[in-house]
């Protein structure tokens, strides 16, 4: 499933959000293991990574129904909303689970950061939809 974006106007990019990526070829197509940016509050980790190039998987579109978009949140966790127990349940299918473990649809940003996000290389889906 392929994520649509919100057409809100977004707040502006304030906030500073890096994400470490152990395997940027299959995310980027490139060779850069990290990327920074600029994120607005109220934004969730899957969208700022998308708009800014960074694939991260998402198979149920962001809608908190899988754990593909799965992510370590390496720094800033309290720049971000908590997880609430839909999320738990599902982060705790995710392959490598960790403490700082979150899906990235479901963290949205709230306070000014900084945020790092580590996207593990193993973050695919095996099956991906192709855009009809």
């Amino acid at each position: 499933m392929h994520r649509k974006h919100d057409d809100k106007l977004k707040a502006p990019p304030t906030v500073p959000v890096t994400y470490i990526l152990q395997d940027p070829e299959a995310l980027t197509g490139g060779q850069e293991k990290e990327i920074k940016m600029l994120a607005s509050k109220g934004e969730d980790l899957l969208d700022v990574a998308l708009d800014n190039g960074i694939n991260i998987e998402h198979a149920c579109g962001g809608v908190c129904a899988c754990s593909t978009c799965h992510a370590y949140i390496v720094e800033g966790e309290d720049s971000l909303t908590e997880a609430d127990d839909d999320e738990l349940d599902r982060v705790e299918e995710a392959p490598g689970l960790q403490v700082n473990s979150r899906l990235s649809c479901q963290a949205k940003i709230t306070g000014d950061g900084p945020i790092v996000v580590e996207i593990p290389a193993w973050n695919r889906n095996a099956v991906k939809e192709v855009p009809h």
